[in-house]
């Protein structure tokens, strides 16, 4: 037997900054990188083009739930007109400052989410309101918030919305008889409240007479003023009267980024009924095409993940129709590897080929080929070397780190193996 060295690679010569990287067979050209990525970026684009067709087909006139300009159906545009055409002025606000500044003897302060308030909130606005001699129009308000801007009052679960009779003495309630009402449900210990619209005996519509003239109305719902309601039974009628007893309307929708929301001193008492802000919960405040939106993407992940499970089953073994040369099959799988970046399952692969071959030639059982103890020291025997550790580093040792490393590992197994086979 001749003697012979494993051959060593020769340390990396440091390449200078103008010195190109080299191109191996396994990195990939451009116009690969370019097939790759184009899918991304075309949904990427057509994601962008749609938001903004419909972020401008959507930006007049839709505003939100019981907005006055919003001709949505939970809009309440129809009754602004409808107001308007009366003589009554509607100005919109956001801010508390500008709710408070705005409440006096002839104005109707319509509060559309009272829920939303936080309680530092809560008491400007009842302290304002309070002596106004004009008239509050609270809609929905719920437990969190009814006792501080009507005190004495309560408010019970809600119930469904449904035309009920007035069953009151109120004379616009009289007037407009039948109505969309319902909602919350409330209890009053206030001697001189008029209770109409009742639901299992509690009224859904409550008037509370204040100091001098004024008055503070709980609506509990907010149905009869949307403007898909407000042609039914005799919610404009109702609608008309208790928003148009005063020649200005004011409309305040409470707003989460008003900077008076931050002064609350804080006991967390700004949330709804049900723990979210504002008294409908979370999903009432994202408007109703993200909710569509996200149904519609989630459909969209169902089939996708159903598309791309093509193998709903464990893998069976067929006979080919047709043979597969093994270097086919052998450049498949190497695509594979390369394709998930798994140079660590190929560097095993290569080795542990090679050990198998290696094995017999070295005069160690099949069995034994993959035990480092028992192969290495029969290689480094047949090759004469007095170290076990560059044929351990060759066949038991790391992942390469990058592509070229696993292409020069290739090469330095095959160089062992012709050397093992000629010696």
């Amino acid at each position: 037997m001749t003697e012979t060295s494993m051959p060593v690679p020769a340390p990396a010569t440091p390449r200078g900054p103008e010195t190109p990287s080299p191109t191996t067979s396994v990195s990939r050209a451009p116009h690969q990188i370019w097939r790759r990525v184009r899918g991304l970026l075309l949904a990427a684009l057509l994601l962008v083009a749609a938001g903004i067709t419909f972020a401008a087909l959507t930006s007049d006139g839709a505003h939100g739930r019981l907005d006055p300009r919003s001709p949505d159906p939970t809009g309440s545009r129809a009754v602004a007109e409808l107001l308007k055409g009366r003589g009554v002025t509607v100005d919109v606000v956001t801010t508390l400052d500008e709710a408070t500044a705005a409440a006096g003897p002839d104005t109707t302060l319509l509060v559309a989410g009272p829920n939303v308030l936080t309680a530092y909130q809560r008491h400007i606005l009842r302290a304002a309101t309070g002596d106004s001699s004009g008239r509050t129009v609270l809609v929905a308000p719920g437990r969190s918030s009814v006792g501080t801007l009507a005190p004495g009052t309560h408010a019970d679960s809600a119930g469904p919305v449904t035309s009920r009779p007035a069953d009151c003495d109120l004379p616009a309630a009289r007037s407009a008889g039948t109505a969309d009402t319902g909602g919350f449900r409330y209890r009053t210990d206030t001697h001189d409240a008029v209770a109409c619209y009742p639901a299992d005996g509690l009224p859904t519509f409550l008037v509370l007479p204040e100091h001098g003239t004024g008055d503070t109305v709980l609506l509990g719902s907010p149905d009869l003023l949307h403007n898909d309601r407000l042609d039914q039974q005799g919610n404009a009628s109702l609608a008309l009267q208790t928003l148009g007893s005063r020649p200005h309307l004011v409309w305040y929708l409470p707003s989460l980024s008003d900077p008076s929301a931050m002064e609350d001193p804080g006991d967390g008492s700004g949330s709804g009924d049900d723990g979210t802000a504002g008294g409908s919960g979370f999903l009432d405040l994202v408007p109703s095409g993200w909710l569509w939106g996200t149904v519609q993407l989630a459909l969209a992940a169902v089939l996708a993940a159903i598309w791309r499970a093509r193998r709903l089953g464990p893998l069976v073994t067929e006979r080919l129709p047709v043979a597969v040369r093994a270097s086919e099959s052998t450049e498949g799988r190497a695509r594979l590897y390369r394709k998930t970046n798994a140079r660590d399952r190929a560097a095993e692969t290569l080795r542990s080929a090679t050990r198998d071959r290696l094995a017999p030639l070295v005069g160690v059982p099949i069995r034994d080929a993959q035990s480092p103890k028992v192969l290495i020291p029969a290689v480094s025997a047949c090759l004469g070397t007095p170290s076990d550790s560059d044929a351990a580093a060759l066949l038991f040792g790391p992942a390469p780190a990058d592509d070229p490393a696993l292409v020069l590992l290739t090469d330095q197994l095959d160089a062992l193996e012709r050397e093992v086979r000629t010696s």
